[in-house]
Order: C-alpha cells, then structure tokens, then sequence
C-alpha cells in the first residue's frame, strides 16, 4: 500500500523526534476517545509539544484548531507542521529550544 502525503509528513516527523530523544505518543482516533486531538503529543526537555501533521500545504480543522488552542491555554507548545514547516527546520528549531 502506497504511502499518504501525510503518512509520509509523519514518518519524517518521527524521525526528528527520535533523533532528538524525545517521547512522544501519536493518539488513535476511535469513536471512543477525543476527537480533534493532534497526531503527535511530545514530551521533550520537560516541556509538553503538540504536533498537527497535514500534507501539502494543509491547516487543521476547526476542531483541530480549537484544541491546539485548548493546549496553548493550559501552557504547552504547539506546532502544525507540513512539508514546508519540514524544509524550514522549524520541528528541530523547537526541540533545541525546549531543552
């Protein structure tokens, strides 16, 4: 089966954050659990990181902003990160930033 573009915007994300050594954990969305939650939540240098994949140049859903917003709020990170964001280098820019 041929990978997504997001899939593929993952797959680097996961990347960077193994090679900074920072946890994260990517939620499943079930019918069961929050919707609208991001695809990565990070913990990294002590500080809580919330990462919004999209492909292209993608935004997140009204949902989707609302708890990124959510997250600010309660003083965590947030990042919505695309293949753009992923050129810049704005993930690893955070990371080193947080320790």
């Amino acid at each position: 089966m041929a990978a997504t573009p997001e899939s593929k915007v993952k797959a680097k994300i996961k990347a960077i954050l193994k090679a900074h050594g920072a946890y994260y954990a990517m939620p499943i969305g079930t019918g069961y659990g929050n919707s609208g939650v991001p695809d990565f939540l990070v913990c990294h240098g002590g500080e809580f990181l919330a990462i919004e994949a999209k492909a292209g140049k993608g935004v997140p859903t009204a949902l989707q902003y609302k708890n990124l917003n959510d997250i600010l709020t309660a003083g965590g990170r947030v990042l919505v990160i695309n293949e753009d964001e992923l050129k810049r280098g704005t993930l690893e820019a955070t990371l080193d930033r947080m320790l």
